[in-house]
């Protein structure tokens, strides 16, 4: 299947823009094909222009690289917008654009299961798929979670099951829906990339925009957001809750209710946090129709969490330290300070991507004893601070080292100190996972 898509554009030439995670392995794919390439980008890395050359791929940098755009088919990046001039000239002229998701929705023989949300998805994508796999299914995972699905096409069988992670940015060129679809939240969020909330809440919304008939959407009762999604449903609706009883999962402090029955004791859940009480009930409510017996209960035995969210690093001194690096809204922040039972010292800061940080005023005073505050948006959380009346100390720092210097003396002998931003990291690095790996190798290194 996938080289005979393949060889259907051996007398074309094929561009990309960006040659990141989504396009590097479809770049190799059509360049060991003999297919013509072109790679389009503002600035490619080093290490990236020195494989594509090796691989013979035509390449155009700088600030004109969406000049001429004339190739039939054109890969988008993520991080690209699909309304850009350029990208509407090339479309009036014939030049066809997509992105790895968008073709291997496409393409994939199999039952395709996609996350959405602005909080969670990374973790309920695992979780799906690893109730798949402990009930005997073959699984492929990927999307925005960093994994290319496209490639990977001759391998999936009729009988096996897809799960991807989806990204507002990813949705935003989407025209194709799962097979199953989830929801976990929606606020505001990557309000440095959307026009507004509305854009943000209409991309999120493209994952169930057309649904099979037979299909099934997974929504989060509680948030009004996600709820009124359920309105144009055309397919099935199931809803996980805290607040409706008669939902189809519902969450109280005894653990996940299902039909009126204690399905999983909240004892039984490895993974700490009452937000990771709700993946587990959006992860259950898209599978349980596929899961054999004892596997919702198998993996939450086992299942200690995904690297950068609320991860245990070490205790040092009598201090632990946690890494939550992907906590990129003041949402998330939230949400990992409650799943704490004491005060917490938290590292805090970062890209500062437009949204609201009012609300870290309250959680802050609630479940801190003092912050670290560091990057772009440390003087606007300062100001919230302030306002709010917070009368725990705060520090400032420039690097990770010295935040972590100054959390562990606030912390003192059997404290906690949890990097937990608020903000992205493009500020100082490239990504979180960069940011998370930055932190424990200071800790580890105490």
């Amino acid at each position: 299947m996938l080289q005979e898509y393949i060889q259907s554009y051996a007398s074309a030439r094929v561009g990309f823009i960006g040659a990141g995670v989504s396009n590097m392995p479809i770049i190799e794919l059509f360049a060991a094909a003999g297919v013509p390439v072109i790679v389009r980008d503002r600035r490619l890395r080093d290490g990236d222009r020195e494989k594509l050359r090796a691989l013979g791929v035509e390449l155009t940098e700088g600030d004109g690289y969406l000049r001429g755009i004339d190739e039939p088919l054109l890969f988008l990046s993520p991080a690209v917008r699909p309304d850009l001039p350029e990208l509407a000239a090339a479309r009036a002229r014939g030049t066809r654009t997509t992105t790895e998701l968008e073709e291997f929705f496409a393409l994939c023989p199999c039952p395709i299961l996609a996350v959405t949300g602005s909080d969670g998805k990374t973790t309920t994508t695992t979780l799906t798929a690893k109730l798949l796999e402990q009930s005997g299914k073959r699984v492929f995972l990927g999307g925005n979670i960093g994994k290319n699905l496209f490639a990977r096409l001759d391998e999936i069988r009729p009988d096996d099951y897809a799960v991807a992670e989806l990204s507002s940015f990813q949705l935003m060129k989407m025209t194709r829906s799962p097979d199953t679809a989830v929801v976990t939240n929606i606020s505001p969020n990557h309000l440095d990339w959307h026009r507004d909330f509305d854009e943000y809440i209409a991309a999120k919304k493209r994952i169930c925009a057309s649904m099979p008939a037979d299909g099934l959407l997974v929504l989060n009762y509680d948030n009004e957001h996600t709820r009124a999604f359920a309105a144009s449903a055309g397919c099935r609706v199931r809803f996980f809750s805290r607040k409706n009883r008669e939902a189809f999962c519902f969450i109280d402090g005894e653990g996940l209710h299902c039909g009126g029955r204690l399905l999983l004791p909240d004892g039984g859940i490895r993974l700490v946090g009452a937000h990771n009480r709700e993946n587990y009930a959006a992860a259950y409510a898209a599978t349980a129709d596929l899961l054999a017996d004892g596997a919702l209960t198998a993996v939450a035995r086992d299942f200690g969490g995904v690297e950068h969210r609320i991860e245990f690093v070490a205790e040092k001194n009598g201090v632990r330290y946690y890494n939550s690096s992907i906590d990129s809204s003041p949402s998330r922040t939230a949400a990992a300070l409650r799943s704490f039972d004491g005060r917490v010292i938290v590292i805090a800061g970062g890209y500062d991507k437009k949204i609201p940080l009012d609300t870290l005023g309250t959680v802050f005073a609630e479940k801190t004893a003092g912050c670290v505050l560091m990057g772009d948006t440390a003087p606007k959380l300062l100001a919230v601070l302030a306002q709010s009346g917070y009368a725990f100390p705060v520090e400032r720092a420039e690097s990770m080292r010295e935040a972590v210097a100054k959390a562990s003396a606030l912390a003192g002998p059997c404290g906690t100190v949890l990097l937990s931003p608020a903000a992205a990291s493009f500020d100082k690095y490239r990504n979180f996972e960069e940011r998370g790996n930055d932190f424990k190798a200071v800790v580890r290194a105490l």
